[in-house]
């Protein structure tokens, strides 16, 4: 006889619609929500410890099974050690994580910023600074930033992807990270990319933009297939930031939206919203890739993407809830600053619902609970 689960999801002090999902084919917490994430910044060397702690303390009791951990220049690489920042995790600290995370099944996917992100303000980050000729438009100077938007279009640096040596450095990069994690996954970033096929380039000028970014998607894809990994990118230059109305940060003034048809089908897409929980993860999972929804900082529109992806993957034809893997939840202050605040929520002493803690503390309660009605 066939039984069936309700599983519902609180939101707004109203109980959303209850799902209904049938157990003979549901029947535990990875067969509704696969993927359950966080995307943080990797801790400091002296975080170590207490970053281990909220691993077993705070994800492990609510099942998360992904962390994607932003690395960048915070590892003491020995493959190019002029890329490293000073005091990096060293090769202890990360097996340190590498340990908590598989006693508690949760696979780690570390992140390097590729292709744009490569600065920030006035800060230009590792990889163009010691190797300037990789930059897509050096004629722009992050020493004069002053805000955005500017005369120069400046929100982040962008290295060039058609440079004949920048893989050279940036694939050993990736190769060294996911050997020291451990991981068959990689997050490349690559959100938010504003210079792309750029006049100044002699490589890449002319050339389709979309083209260009779905070169690096594929080379980057490419090259993490060849020792049987995974590649992982956010979703917002596959999205039409003017037809959907989301705007050049959630998703593409520049055309690369047409590279969505021109990647690898592999390439597992983190669906990024933080004003509304908008559906375009259905669009990327109809289009046959992989998609997680992600969330942010605000409890309410958070909760509402858990919600929906349980409700995706119950009411969509088996080949697209296939593809509609789980949700992510991010967190974009550093990793020790965000320890201090999420404690402070923990005790009581929050500034309100909407705050990347606050946010998270209710992601964490509302899988606890979706976990336990399934063992119900």
């Amino acid at each position: 006889m066939k039984k069936f689960l309700l599983l519902t999801l609180a939101l707004c002090g109203a109980i959303l619609p209850s799902t209904v999902l049938m157990a003979q084919d549901t029947k535990t917490i990875d067969d509704i929500l696969p993927c359950r994430g966080l995307a943080i910044e990797a801790p400091s060397h002296k975080g170590v410890d207490k970053f281990v702690k909220f691993i077993e303390q705070d994800l492990a009791p609510a099942h998360i099974n992904l962390l994607i951990l932003r690395v960048d220049w915070n590892y003491d690489y020995e493959s190019h050690p002029e890329l490293k920042d000073e005091n990096p995790l060293t090769k202890k600290d990360v097996k340190r994580l590498v340990n908590v995370c598989r006693t508690h099944g949760i696979k780690i996917a570390p992140q390097i910023n590729l292709l744009g992100h490569q600065s920030w303000a006035k800060t230009t980050y590792a990889l163009l600074r010691e190797y300037p000729q990789f930059d897509e438009t050096p004629s722009v100077k992050t020493e004069n930033y002053e805000k955005w938007p500017n005369e120069w279009g400046l929100y982040c640096k962008s290295y060039c992807p058609l440079h004949p040596d920048v893989h050279k450095v940036v694939f050993s990069l990736i190769d060294e990270i996911c050997d020291v994690f451990e991981t068959d996954t990689f997050h490349a970033g690559m959100d938010e990319v504003f210079y792309i096929g750029e006049k100044e380039c002699p490589r890449c000028n002319g050339k389709d933009k979309a083209e260009l970014y779905a070169g690096e998607v594929t080379a980057i894809r490419n090259h993490l297939a060849e020792k049987g990994r995974k590649l992982m990118i956010w979703g917002d230059r596959l999205l039409d930031g003017r037809t959907t109305g989301l705007g050049e940060w959630e998703a593409s003034y520049n055309y690369t939206w047409r590279a969505i048809d021109m990647i690898p089908k592999d390439v597992m897409i983190c669906d990024w919203h933080y004003e509304r929980a908008d559906l375009t993860g259905v669009y990327f999972a109809m289009k046959g890739l992989d998609v997680a929804e992600c969330g942010y900082n605000r409890s309410d529109t958070s909760a509402q993407q858990l919600a929906d992806i349980v409700r995706f993957r119950a009411q969509s034809s088996k080949e697209v809830a296939s593809h509609l893997r789980g949700y992510i939840h991010t967190i974009w202050s550093g990793a020790d600053r965000f320890l201090r605040a999420f404690d402070d929520v923990k005790a009581g002493k929050g500034n309100g619902r909407d705050s990347d803690a606050a946010a998270l503390k209710r992601v964490l309660s509302d899988m606890t609970d979706l976990y336990n009605s399934v063992q119900k």
